[in-house]
């Protein structure tokens, strides 16, 4: 094992532990880079311009990813400046008519709108109307915030299914096609999800429904309101919301989450006066998204139509910025220029804010794997670069037991280990390439292993297992400790990790 070699593999220790520990890896990610660069050329201007170049080719690996989170960032500022965001999901709230029935109505559209506008800004949206209307029919705080967070927080983004942005970090790594990770991960996380839904029902919902209305949330207009008020900022807590002394949060996690979101602070030009047209759009946003998953879905599994791998986020993000050019033409005739720009312009800076610290750690864990390797340590084209991650993997391999469940388990808990930074997508490059070195002894196939490592990591970082990850905004919205939280999820979620570890070894 040479010299460079083990440089990076204490550079990827340290990343571990600098995730575990719940700080910031732009450090270790920076000095690894230049470390393992420095270690293999032994050139300290080339060791700093591979630091640059590797941001660089994680930056076109991952560009992708930004410009979809710009797109459909702005589509919904769009939608919210007209008010077509809230009256899209309002006649949901109808169909809560008892406890139980408000459970499932929160778990399934709290899933279905986070599969299309991710997990915090449909939490907006939920926060906004249906949480009230299903806490006033005795859904108990806890409980909801517990299906809020299985639902979005877990299930939705732990296959990322529409958006296909996760898949595709764990292939860039993994080396195999987006879509088949997908297809696994949509799976897993089904089995996950419906586990964990169920478990917490009978443990922790059933026990604390009430059947008494809640005092002051009254039907304002047609809609329930909690009494903090209505809509949510940026931070994901209710307008007027003020977190009482119970209620933990993370400065850590405080600090990322007040980022704003686009379309959510009311700088005084939304449009409050058309109806007619707030309604169209309310209507015609998800209908052009159900015609999108339509596509996908026929394209995916038939030759009807033409379809091709990673296609799905593209398809996403131009239907995104298509539909924030109309909603804008249509409702800000004279004013449609500027305001298309600004919408997507502030929707490529809170990309930027939100994902940006994958391009150093997916840079650094790129040195490792030849397909990148070369470009970053600027060796000829014709030249191989060096393969750090997978001749570790084939040093160690015989001592690896040739036993799928034992490698399916093992990518599960290095999975959330990489989750524990509170993101849960950060180390998804890690766990892909460690999928392609694990698969071939396993008895395996690369994609199933991502797929489970892409799981346990946004399972526990995206999250429902850290009380420093975006849960906090949930909790917020709810207004109960995020700890009591965490502890009311441990047991259904990992009860529905490894029940479906198990399945996908089965299965696959």
């Amino acid at each position: 094992m040479g010299a460079a070699q083990i440089v990076f593999l204490v550079g990827l220790a340290s990343l571990i532990v600098a995730m575990a520990l719940r700080k910031n890896v732009m450090i270790p990610a920076v000095l690894a880079t230049f470390a393992t660069a420095l270690a293999y050329s032994g050139s300290v201007p080339n060791a700093i311009m591979s630091v640059f170049r590797a941001t660089i080719t994680s930056g076109t690996a991952l560009f992708e990813i930004f410009i979809v989170i710009a797109a459909v960032t702005s589509m919904l500022a769009a939608m919210r400046a007209i008010g077509s965001d809230e009256v899209m999901v309002r006649p949901i709230s109808r169909w809560m008519v008892n406890c139980r029935v408000a459970y499932i109505v929160l778990f399934v559209f709290t899933y279905l709108l986070s599969l299309f506008f991710w997990p915090t800004p449909a939490l907006a949206l939920i926060g906004a109307v249906l949480l009230p209307a299903a806490i006033k029919v005795g859904l108990p705080p806890l409980g909801a915030a517990v299906v809020l967070a299985i639902s979005g927080q877990g299930m939705s983004i732990a296959s990322d299914y529409v958006i296909g942005l996760a898949p595709s970090i764990s292939a860039s790594g993994a080396g195999v096609p987006a879509d088949d990770i997908a297809d696994r991960a949509l799976v897993i996380s089904l089995i996950v999800g419906i586990t964990a839904a169920v478990l917490a029902y009978f443990l922790t919902v059933r026990r604390r429904m009430r059947t008494e209305a809640v005092p002051g949330t009254e039907p304002i207009g047609g809609t329930v309101h909690p009494p903090g008020g209505v809509g949510g900022t940026p931070g994901g807590r209710s307008a007027g919301f003020a977190p009482g002394p119970d209620v933990e949060v993370s400065p850590t996690v405080t600090d990322v989450l007040d980022e704003e979101l686009p379309g959510f602070e009311d700088d005084g030009t939304r449009i409050t006066d058309r109806p007619t047209l707030t309604r169209a759009w309310a209507i015609g946003v998800p209908a052009a998204f159900l015609a999108v998953l339509a596509y996908m879905l026929v394209g995916r599994f038939t030759d009807v139509v033409p379809w091709e791998d990673g296609g799905g986020a593209s398809l996403v993000g131009g239907t995104a910025i298509i539909l924030m050019t109309l909603v804008t033409v249509t409702s800000r005739r004279s004013e449609a220029l500027e305001f298309c720009a600004t919408h997507f312009i502030d929707g490529l800076s809170y990309a930027f804010k939100a994902m940006g610290i994958i391009l150093p750690v997916a840079g650094f864990v790129y040195i490792g794997i030849p397909d990148y390797s070369g470009a970053i340590l600027g060796l000829d084209d014709d030249t191989t670069g060096p393969a750090f991650l997978f001749d570790t993997v084939e040093r160690v391999q015989p001592y690896i037991p040739d036993n799928g469940v034992f490698v399916a388990l093992s990518m599960l808990f290095i999975g959330m280990a990489v989750g524990l930074d509170g993101s849960g997508w950060a180390g998804l490059p890690l766990t892909g390439g460690l999928a392609a070195a694990l698969a071939p002894q396993s008895g395996m196939d690369t994609a199933t292993l991502a797929a489970i490592a892409q799981n346990g990591a946004t399972w526990t970082g995206g999250g429902t297992l850290v009380i420093w990850s975006s849960l906090v905004v949930v909790a917020g919205f709810c207004r109960i400790p995020v700890a009591e939280l965490v502890r009311h999820l441990v047991v259904p979620v990992m009860a529905g990790l490894l029940l479906a570890t198990g399945a996908a070894v089965i299965i696959w």
